[in-house]
């Protein structure tokens, strides 16, 4: 049966395939023939299976049958010391020079690696013949025929006989355009050229492995179709690229594998594939090798993503850790469970943690060592599609975040990875990372720089999301960066700006917006740095939408002072609106803001649990009607009281109605799903976030009364007053001027109705305004504020 015709069966050791095999592994099982074998499996284990009775004689037919065989196969040249010693040892840079079949004089010669063989005969049309054993694996011999001919190699061991295609028979599968573009660092669909990829070459299915590592002497892929030995597997060095090559017949879709790296000092190291698509559950950490069989349904989603500016469309996030949303559950059973809860809740989009595979599960997912393969935590690459596809058909937007900043140290990973600094920076004072005990990447670099430029457009185009919040930028910007006088050196200019980090990220924002049409890019930078949401073309960093880090620590700091000493805080509420369109913004209430001893949200605010929560929702209402997305993380929509753990995710159980403060939290999410109703048919508060017209104050100084009132105005003028009072005191006949136009003013939300847990004191009949002048204005409403409360109104 010819292979490409065959079943291949890849064997699986029963063991923490992340390891080499101790050589006690299973033996794959043939069946046996005189003639031509049927094939079980594409690629003999190179691994001697253990415990094996010494080598008996072959019984005199078969011995017969192997002299015949062997009849005009001439020995082949020796292959120098040098040669031998170097492919034996993993450190030959050209291994099909010495493997395969080449014209000599006088015919054809092959030669085979196969640890452990007992034979090797090469098969093909009208042809069999034995080679001589060369020892150490080695098998060669001199055919008389003019032409290479199309061949396979059955090898024997001491038990089997498989049939298998010769990986050294092939032409490099990687074309020269790939080699130009990686070269240039310029190669924009990278994921596609390196890595493990399934696929047919020269009429033959298998997989091609291709790793980036220039300073190897040699590279050879091992897995579990070799039994973790990779002697038999040595890989080709594509020229000047960097680049080694090997196709492997037979090998497929969930076969595992890693590189074993010959180091410039002779040493070896293990390594799990840079751009490997999916993984092991961690702790295990082998590549595997992944094809996607999903089929989309969400084209019209993508079709019209892009219709609208994401600055000037409604924008309001659900941060997801979707490991402890909820415990345990796959993407799959996620897909079943998390649309219709965001759906329900109106939030706009949602936005993941990092999913990119990490080997600690306490980093959330900020400390990547598998940056293109989805956490294999729940599920398969394809899984994670279809919950993005499930998200899509319930018309909610993906964000992912990425984590481009640093990356861990583990020895199997990328750091050092082929014995010298590679992805990260070669000055130390530039490749470590102060605060996390990681490692930077060096962005100057112009291989590492595709590789993360890449990466951005791998999740946009492979997975479909729909935009990416990028960690850490600031770490990224600055050479000083948690650094003290010594700890950091100058760029060119004397200055403390990282150029390459600059570049790199003008660069990934160009490329993502020129790909992925409607896919939005999101900062999360902490410092004044100017023109993070600016276009590159202008100079700016590119992003589309920036975290206002400003904001939240400011209001936070606001809403947890007694309300006697608000008054006193007056401008950290109001500070925000003098740099508000500087750049386009999201306010963010983040994981970061309840960990790690800041108290969740309902917790920060002071006061008995009435109080608490009502300036919980006052500061949400204010929040959603401040100029700027808005994104809330997992728990705080209910007013969850304890941080939030990894470990056991939120409090769903404070929602059973058999507790009995379930009415009090659950009449925050009614709240919070009020808000996003409102706000997304209101353009006032969602349609100018970006120009300084869609925005005005009413009374920004009542710092004595605690209180907050401004207008948002939508493209057309329509105007939407917010009035938050932040004193735990009701104030009758509280008088407001207002613009002139409306005839009415209608109360739309209050965060103080009783059906979310207040007090119930509203607005129920339309205000109509008083030519009584107020605030600078000649018209005024009088009005009741609600304690602890945000009330808005729309005019009519």
């Amino acid at each position: 049966m010819p292979l490409e015709e065959a079943d291949p069966v890849t064997p699986r050791p029963a063991r923490n395939s992340s390891e080499p095999a101790p050589g006690a592994a299973e033996p794959v099982t043939a069946t046996k023939s005189a003639a031509k074998p049927a094939v079980k499996s594409a690629v003999k284990p190179a691994v001697k299976p253990a415990a094996k009775p010494a080598k008996a004689p072959p019984a005199p037919r078969k011995e017969a049958a192997r002299r015949t065989a062997s009849r005009g196969v001439r020995p082949g040249a020796p292959l120098s010391d040098t040669d031998r010693g170097r492919l034996l040892a993993g450190g030959h840079h050209d291994p099909h020079s010495l493997l395969g079949a080449h014209p000599v004089r006088g015919g054809i010669a092959f030669r085979a690696l196969r640890p452990y063989a007992r034979a090797v005969t090469v098969l093909g049309k009208g042809l069999r013949a034995e080679l001589h054993d060369d020892g150490d694996g080695l098998f060669s011999g001199v055919l008389p025929l003019r032409d290479i001919p199309e061949y396979t190699l059955l090898v024997t061991y001491d038990d089997t006989e498989i049939e298998i295609q010769d990986p050294y028979r092939f032409l490099p599968s990687l074309g020269d355009l790939d080699l130009y573009l990686i070269g240039e660092g310029r190669h924009e669909e990278l994921w596609t050229a390196l890595g493990a990829r399934p696929m047919a070459h020269q009429g033959v299915t298998g997989t091609r492995f291709t790793v980036w590592a220039p300073n190897a002497q040699g590279v050879r892929v091992t897995g579990d179709f070799s039994y973790w030995d990779g002697t038999a597997h040595p890989m080709r060095s594509l020229g000047s690229s960097g680049v080694w090559e090997l196709f492997l017949p037979g090998v497929g879709d969930g076969a595992l594998y890693k590189f074993d790296i010959m180091r410039p000092d002779g040493s070896h190291t293990l390594r799990a594939d840079p751009m490997a698509q999916r993984t092991e559950v961690p702790p295990a950490n082998a590549s595997i090798v992944t094809e996607s069989h999903h089929v989309w349904r969400d084209e019209a989603w993508m079709a019209r993503r892009a219709a609208r500016p994401v600055h000037e469309a409604p924008f309001s996030v659900y941060e997801v850790h979707l490991a402890s949303w909820r415990p345990r559950l796959t993407y799959r059973q996620l897909a079943d469970q998390l649309p219709a809860y965001v759906k329900d809740l109106g939030f706009t989009h949602v936005e993941f943690l990092p999913v990119a595979e990490h080997p600690y599960g306490g980093s959330w997912g900020y400390q990547v060592t598998g940056f293109y393969a989805p956490t294999s935590r729940m599920g398969t690459p394809d899984d994670f599609r279809f919950l993005v596809d499930a998200l899509h058909e319930a018309g909610i937007g993906v964000l992912v975040d990425w984590v481009p900043a640093h990356f861990p140290k583990d020895d199997w990973a990328l750091a050092r990875f082929d014995g010298r600094t590679l992805y990260e920076h070669e000055d130390p004072l530039r490749a470590e990372h102060p605060d996390w005990g990681t490692l930077e990447f060096d962005y100057g670099r112009k291989e590492v720089r595709n590789f993360l430029v890449a990466n951005a457009t791998y999740w946009c185009e492979e997975f479909h999301v729909d935009g990416l919040r990028v960690d850490a930028v600031a770490s990224m910007l600055y050479l000083d960066y948690s650094r003290e006088d010594g700890e950091w050196s100058p760029n060119e200019h004397g200055g403390r700006e990282n150029l390459d980090a600059v570049a790199f990220l003008q660069e990934m924002n160009a490329t993502v917006y020129r790909r992925c049409p409607g896919v939005v890019t999101v900062a999360e930078e902490s410092t004044a740095w100017d023109g993070v949401t600016r276009p590159t073309d202008q100079g700016g960093l590119g992003f589309g939408l920036k975290w206002n880090m400003g904001w939240m620590h400011d209001s936070l700091g606001y809403v947890q002072h007694e309300p006697v000493h608000r008054k006193y805080h007056h401008s950290e509420m109001t500070f925000s609106m003098v740099y508000a369109y500087s750049e386009n913004y999201v306010l963010p209430i983040s994981h970061d803001e309840v960990v790690h001893g800041k108290r969740s949200l309902v917790s920060k605010m002071p006061g008995d649990w009435w109080q608490q929560r009502a300036t919980h929702r006052a500061y949400l209402g204010f929040m959603w009607a401040h100029p700027g997305k808005q994104l809330l993380f997992m728990g705080q929509e209910f007013a969850q009281g304890a941080e939030w753990s990894e470990g056991h995710g939120p409090d769903w159980w404070l929602l059973d109605p058999s507790y009995s403060a379930e009415s009090d939290h659950r009449g925050v999410r009614d709240l919070v799903r009020d808000l996003n109703a409102v706000y997304a048919s209101e353009p006032a508060l969602w349609e100018r976030d970006t120009d300084p017209a869609g925005f005005s104050w009413i009374a920004g100084d009542a710092a004595e009364d605690n209180v907050f009132a401004f207008l948002r105005h939508d493209a057309k003028g329509t105007p939407l007053l917010s009035v938050s009072n932040f004193s735990p005191v009701v104030r009758a006949e509280y008088r407001l001027g207002v613009p002139d136009g409306p005839a009415a003013w209608q109360q739309v939300l209050n965060t103080d109705e009783s059906r979310y847990g207040g007090g119930g004191v509203t607005n129920p009949d339309p205000l109509k305004p008083e030519p009584t002048p107020s605030h600078g204005r000649p018209l005024s409403l009088s009005l009741t504020l609600p304690p602890l409360a945000t009330v808005w109104f729309r005019g009519v």
